[in-house]
């Protein structure tokens, strides 16, 4: 059986499926509040369940879970992740410019592709790619 974390995502934000009332006790014991409740923080109608949440992380993971899922309304959510290559290119311009995230990620949008390759030659210092 896998325990993925888009399956504790998907029970909180749309099934409304209680996972943790399975006699399989590894659904309690994998369940990653930290990042559930890192991914949820960046909607704005579960910011401020998420943040009781992180008040209180000393509670059970079961319990926090059942906050979760019983608080949160029925509701697709769909958050993009960075891609591996696009995190990459993020940490050259950051090592290039001497730049924050936020800026990285800012002047990302604006580079063209020839000019983060250029970035990427500047900065190889030899090696196995």
């Amino acid at each position: 059986m896998s325990y993925e974390l888009k399956e504790y995502l998907n029970a909180i934000n749309f099934t409304k499926k209680d996972l943790m009332d399975s006699d399989d006790e590894l659904w309690k014991k994998k369940y990653p509040a930290f990042i559930v409740n890192k991914l949820l923080s960046a909607f704005s109608d579960t910011i401020m369940l998420v943040n009781e949440m992180n008040r209180n992380h000393f509670i059970d993971k079961d319990m926090q879970f059942q906050f979760l899922l019983n608080s949160i309304r029925t509701k697709k959510r769909y958050s993009p992740f960075l891609r591996a290559s696009k995190l990459k290119e993020i940490e050259c311009v950051k090592e290039y410019y001497g730049y924050s995230n936020d800026k990285a990620k800012s002047a990302l949008d604006i580079l063209t592709k020839d000019e983060i390759k250029l970035i990427k030659e500047k900065l190889y210092k030899g090696g196995i790619k």
